[in-house]
């Protein structure tokens, strides 16, 4: 189940992280037994500072340069959530994340946890990463990776009940 990550040329961060999360949805839902009728979930997340889309890094020169670069800035983290059943349905949270100066000798320190390996931005919120964030402004569970109140919403329009036996409605 290979899902093409990479940016497309002019794709937005919020339309790289739409495609890629429904990209694997569908790639899951073709790929298991469809007579089972069970929907799938799937999840992207991206971060994103000056249009600049930073995707997992592929090594200790690339988490060093995003880390550096969102040092003493603020930057976006998109997470697209897509719901695969009889039909598709989409959701979308975008928080902001500031980070403190960051220290190179701390940057390559954070680097030999591997914390930071298969994550967006090249930090984990819910790990070590949290030492680098002064601030953020939206959905916590969204900035490490499944935004838990827009993906609640979104398996409410599905009709899938979240409490047994009790609407949100």
């Amino acid at each position: 189940m290979e899902v093409d990550e990479q940016p497309w040329q002019g794709e937005t961060a919020k339309d790289y992280a739409v495609r890629v999360a429904s990209e694997k949805s569908l790639a899951a839902f073709n790929h298991y037994d469809k007579e089972l009728n069970l929907p799938v979930l799937a999840a992207d997340t991206t971060v994103v500072l000056d249009r600049e889309i930073f995707g997992k890094p592929v090594d200790k020169d690339d988490a060093f340069r995003m880390l550096m670069r969102l040092s003493g800035e603020c930057h976006e983290v998109i997470s697209a959530v897509s719901l695969r059943g009889q039909q598709h349905w989409q959701t979308l949270s975008v928080s902001s994340v500031r980070f403190r100066r960051l220290h190179k000798s701390e940057v390559y320190t954070y680097w030999r946890t591997g914390e930071q390996q298969d994550k967006a931005g090249a930090y984990a919120i819910q790990g070590k990463g949290a030492l680098f964030v002064s601030r953020i402004e939206g959905s916590y569970s969204g900035i490490m990776g499944l935004p838990l109140f827009e993906t609640a919403d979104l398996l409410q329009d599905a009709g899938i009940q979240l409490w047994d036996g009790v609407s949100a409605s």
